[in-house]
């Protein structure tokens, strides 16, 4: 009898402890998950990006919103201390330009972080969801093969309200490039310690102009080099 007791009592306590994962049908819960669109990272006033040279890679897609998020990483470079001329901007025309792009770059050794910048919209087929997987999988790749920190800085978006919330710091928003441009720095500074400060050379700067890169604002060519159309 006592044996029966308890084991009633243990599957009560059972039943109770599982109904915490029992899905609620409520409506809120039926409700689409919501992106998040403020910043939820924060990071340290101690980094000094001082030494640091950032490689931006963006894309002409979604020119206008891209170019404000980029707005958004140099801002955010900037306030860790990385120096406008530390600052190399080359345009690529979409997304899936991006991983092939950020490799030559890494290759090269001329920049110590690399922020890959661009925007993607859902639409009426699967060209999003095929074009954000392999431009997902690349930039991680990248990361991997070649041991040069490549910050993933592309927002997928289920459409322009979302990318708005993203790209502005204006009506609740939040500039995610600010973000990344921190991200860059912080991981470059990773990197540095883990190698014992090993970094791409001052002198492999040159081959950054013949590459289509310009510096800070992104007119600003690499001293002593002329303008070359790219890649």
């Amino acid at each position: 009898m006592i044996g029966q007791t308890l084991f009633s009592v243990a599957l009560s306590l059972a039943v109770g402890s599982t109904s915490a994962f029992v899905p609620s049908c409520s409506n809120h819960m039926l409700s689409p998950p919501k992106m998040a669109a403020e910043s939820e990272v924060s990071f340290s006033d101690e980094l000094d990006g001082s030494a640091i040279r950032i490689g931006v890679l963006r894309t002409r897609w979604n020119d206008e919103s891209v170019s404000s998020l980029v707005d958004g990483i140099k801002s955010g470079v900037k306030e860790l201390k990385v120096k406008e001329e530390n600052i190399f901007i080359k345009e690529v025309p979409g997304a899936y330009e991006l991983p092939y792009a950020a490799k030559l770059l890494a290759m090269s050794g001329t920049v110590d972080a690399i922020i890959c910048c661009g925007v993607l919209i859902k639409g009426d087929t699967f060209h999003f969801e095929y074009i954000s997987d392999a431009v997902t999988s690349g930039i991680m790749n990248v990361n991997l093969v070649t041991m040069t920190p490549v910050v993933y800085g592309v927002l997928n978006c289920l459409d322009e309200a979302q990318v708005k919330k993203r790209c502005s710091n204006e009506d609740g928003g939040h500039n995610h490039g600010e973000d990344w441009g921190k991200t860059a720095v912080e991981m470059a500074l990773m990197r540095k310690e883990a190698t014992g400060g090993a970094s791409g050379g001052k002198g492999n700067l040159k081959k950054l102009a013949p590459m289509g890169f310009a510096s800070g604002d992104g007119e600003k060519k690499v001293e002593g080099e002329k303008k070359a159309s790219g890649f």
